[in-house]
């Protein structure tokens, strides 16, 4: 039987970002349940929703303090019950985000791993004594954390030990080689099986692992004496015995698993994780497609240095592709932690074209499509004109010292963060033109785009026949039906013209043959076309402009045709 995620198509939603019902400004699951409606109607049939637990939120949910409740700011667990059941009322299933690599330091667990060093929690974390240099105490090693700093801290209450954690110390590393450890995270996840709830969404599970000998590594070391060195702790060889075993102990065999495995993950790694009947987990996200404009680390470039590299695009979908042959296939442009693709790969100048051109191009490539929420509705970057708006993400306080002290300006700060900065994938959800775009009545907890007064909302999206909205409910339509849904998953998929630099183009070969055309320009672009037309499913301008085999494809014009 196959599996019932290969024909969803799935929706990411932030939910502080969402809609807020009980008017505190901070978007909650009652709001997800009142637009459930919506989801449906758009087509949605597979909802994966950022963290909920209850969490002190200096990591945005990800440093959960308890993972048996929902954080007061999202509801209670009754609302979470509720989501659950109106959901599969309408069809829809629920994915969950669970990060198990570590825990708030404000978790019970490190609470007592703290006060009792016999207790069977100090297990459940990587505690190591540090070692004199010279008289000095120095960390156990030299291993570097992902914010620049030591990946170890002094372990409260203690002389000489040190805890480890590869993201910010109030986010203490779990120790996974420890069994006890592994089976409270199986506690959990049967916890939520049982409730209802159809899937997790794994977050940093390629760090779940560790070099067990936690010895110094040999690659030269930073500023401060530490070394970043990924090999130590990301896709380790004992990662994999980890997730069979929480398939086997944790979750049914129709609960769905969606990996975060990093930025450096390579397809035949994803394989082993992921092969049908074979692999723990059933989907692999990477990060492969999300940065191919030069957006990424671009702190120093004008804005007219960052450009759609169309080539990368096709190199990194097609290298992914051959996974497709034996594994389920995630798809998506960008998520919670990433800028707009409207803005990266699409323009504002055209809101409607490229918007319409990026959700075809996505949905009729292979595998299961994720739509970050407000995509539908052509949400782009944010256009702050303060720093200070982005810094209720304590990560940017963070980066402002930093990219203050290796000397760039405010300017030049903030005109980086308006393209690249997570915070344009958090705004608040535009609903309307009233007050703070229908999200709340209450100061948002985030300060909302003032585009929405400008049409980029969905009341009146609907109410426009041509509106990116409706564009995305008929595409979704057709990705949905049986016939192009087994092309596209199934039929074998040729890249045309691949050193083409403005256009990505592709043909499905199966029971019917469809192709698709994208120009990923805001000028006209042309494109030798050499096949017959049987159809035009899809096409976001009026007209064709086609003479002698070429195409004259205007600013992201797209088309999705029936070929003979």
């Amino acid at each position: 039987m196959e599996a019932w995620w290969r024909n969803s198509i799935g929706y990411i939603i932030y939910p502080a970002a969402f809609k807020d019902t009980n008017g505190d400004g901070i978007g909650d699951l009652g709001g997800i349940v009142e637009k459930l409606d919506y989801l449906r109607e758009l087509g949605i049939d597979l909802i994966w929703i950022c963290p909920i637990f209850a969490s002190p939120m200096h990591d945005n949910g990800y440093d959960v303090r308890d993972y048996f409740h929902v954080d007061p700011r999202f509801g209670t667990d009754e609302d979470l019950a509720r989501l659950l059941k109106e959901a599969h009322l309408r069809g829809i299933r629920i994915v969950l985000d669970l990060a198990m690599n570590h825990t708030s330091n404000e978790h019970p667990w490190f609470l007592k791993a703290v006060e009792e060093p016999s207790s069977k929690e100090r297990g459940y974390y990587i505690v190591k004594k540090g070692r004199y240099v010279d008289g000095k105490l120095l960390p156990p090693n030299n291993w570097g954390s992902f914010f620049s700093t030591s990946a170890w801290e002094p372990l409260p209450g203690s002389v000489d030990e040190f805890y480890l954690h590869v993201f910010a110390p109030s986010m203490p590393d779990t120790n996974w080689a420890n069994p006890e450890l592994r089976e409270a995270y199986y506690g959990v996840a049967r916890h939520y099986i049982e409730m209802g709830v159809d899937g997790f969404r794994l977050d940093a599970i390629s760090h779940l692992a560790k070099n067990p000998e936690f010895k110094d590594s040999p690659l030269p070391s930073g500023p401060g004496g530490f070394v970043l060195d990924p090999r130590m702790f990301s896709n380790r060889p004992e990662l994999m015995d980890y997730l069979k075993e929480f398939r086997e102990k944790g979750v049914n065999t129709d609960t769905l698993l969606i990996g975060e495995v990093g930025g450096s993950v390579q397809p035949d790694q994803a394989r082993t994780f992921s092969e049908r009947g074979k692999g723990p987990i059933n989907l692999v996200f990477n990060f492969d497609t999300v940065w191919n404009n030069g957006a990424y680390g671009s702190i120093g470039k004008p804005d007219e240095a960052i450009k759609a590299d169309v080539i990368s695009l096709k190199e990194n979908f097609l290298r992914w592709y051959p996974n497709a042959s034996s594994c389920d296939m995630p798809l998506y442009w960008c998520n919670h932690d990433h800028p707009r693709v409207l803005s990266q790969y699409g323009s504002t100048l055209y809101r409607k074209e490229s918007a319409k051109m990026l959700i075809t191009t996505l949905l009729f490539l292979y595998g299961t499509p994720f739509i970050h929420y407000g995509d539908e509705i052509g949400m782009s970057n944010v256009t702050y004109e303060s720093i200070d708006d982005f810094l209720i993400d304590d990560a940017n306080r963070d980066e402002l010292k930093a990219d203050r002290s290796a000397g760039h300006s405010d300017e030049e700060i903030l005109r980086f963060w308006r393209r690249a900065n997570r915070i344009n994938g958090r705004t608040p959800m535009q609903w309307n033109r009233r007050k703070n775009a229908g999200f709340s009545e209450a100061t948002p907890f985030c300060k909302v785009n003032g585009n929405y007064l400008e049409g980029v909302n969905v009341a009146e999206e609907m109410e426009d026949p041509y509106s990116i909205l409706n564009y995305f409910q008929y595409a979704i339509s057709f990705r949905k039906d049986a016939t192009y849904n087994d092309i596209v998953n199934n039929g074998r998929l040729e890249i045309v013209d691949y050193n083409h630099p403005d256009v990505l183009s592709y043909i499905h070969r199966g029971s019917s043959n469809i192709m698709l055309i994208s120009n990923f320009r805001p000028y006209e672009v042309y494109f030798t076309f050499n096949y017959e037309i049987a159809d035009i499913v899809l096409h976001n301008y009026d007209g064709v402009l086609l003479n002698n085999h070429v195409f004259t494809l205007r600013p992201y014009e797209c088309y999705l045709l029936k070929i003979r």
